[in-house]
């Protein structure tokens, strides 16, 4: 089997260190994870730790970084994740747009992505925003009966 590939930098070594304290720690903060990779030999900056987070598939959780598959477990059970929903609305026959409280939009998406629901194209996520598109304004009806029955929205 070949070695991965990795750059001069240590890519590879540096995101699967970083992979290996979300494991084993609770981190909220990108700085915390700058930090402990810089202790650890591997030098770091916010940029890098934001662009290795996004390339492991990380989502927020609540307040902490969570590798995706933790992120899969737990954000199937929706019950945990209802406190984070605040409203539904419409936006045209195929869009449908969640508010969330701040900084848990991500861990929402990430869960509606993972159950796979029938009716739903794509998410798009930001901080309290998610954006769900529905290929039909059926599927839009769909998604909303579902919504309700998930969320209470």
């Amino acid at each position: 089997m070949l070695a991965p590939l990795t750059d001069q930098n240590g890519t590879a070594a540096r995101r699967d260190l970083l992979a290996k304290i979300l494991r084993e720690r609770t981190i909220e903060r990108q700085a915390e994870l700058v930090e402990l990779l810089r202790r650890r030999g591997h030098p770091a900056t916010q940029s890098s730790v934001s662009r290795d987070l996004r390339e492991l598939g990380v989502a927020k959780l609540g307040r902490r970084y969570v590798l995706s598959d933790e992120a899969t477990r737990s954000v199937n059970d929706f019950s945990a994740l209802r406190r984070f929903v605040i409203s539904r609305v419409a936006a045209g026959a195929n869009l449908t747009v969640i508010k969330t409280k701040i900084g848990t939009a991500q861990s929402v998406a990430v869960a509606i992505d993972s159950a796979a629901w029938p009716e739903v194209a794509g998410t798009i996520s930001g901080d309290d925003t998610i954006f769900i598109a529905t290929a039909s304004a059926r599927d839009q009806r769909r998604l909303g009966e579902r919504l309700l029955a998930t969320f209470g929205i």
